[in-house]
């Protein structure tokens, strides 16, 4: 019976482990034609720009990025009623995405590392500059991310 009930429960978390899969798929899919311009733009890496946001925003299935089109974490001012957050509203995914951008653009490391398409650079000067606050848990999980989704093969 107990054999039985660990084996239901490892078919159920392989189930939600596709499933999540497929989530960030779309994701990727969704964004890559606004990161491959964003790159071109600003000179950032598209594997830094899709890891930081799936991390950041689950695959886009977060309610900062559902209701407030904050992919990124960004706080700043929002006009939500019905939920008291710090997170900043953007009226489109877009607009999210590209104030990314524009702040990598205002750090001390972006002048010496635009058009660097090196994602190992960008995440430690990013990890340097503090962007993040849980810094070595944040750098490994935005790495692994990266690395399954094979998102460093966009920056070619």
């Amino acid at each position: 019976m107990k054999l039985k009930i660990n084996f239901f429960a490892v078919l159920m978390l392989l189930f939600l482990h596709a499933d999540a899969q497929k989530v960030t798929y779309k994701c990727i899919d969704k964004f890559l034609p606004l990161t491959q311009d964003l790159k071109q733009e600003w000179g950032i890496p598209i594997s830094i720009i899709l890891g930081v946001s799936i991390l950041e925003s689950g695959s886009g299935t977060s309610l900062n990025a559902r209701q407030l089109n904050n992919f990124f974490g960004v706080t700043g001012r929002n006009s939500l009623k019905h939920r008291r957050t710090a997170y900043k509203q953007y009226a489109t995914p877009k607009e999210s995405f590209e104030h990314f951008c524009k702040l990598m653009s205002t750090k001390k490391f972006y002048a010496k590392l635009k058009n660097d398409m090196d994602y190992h650079t960008w995440l430690a000067a990013m990890n340097k500059a503090n962007y993040a606050g849980a810094k070595g848990v944040w750098i490994t999980r935005i790495k692994s991310i990266i690395q399954k989704q094979r998102l460093y093969l966009y920056d070619k």
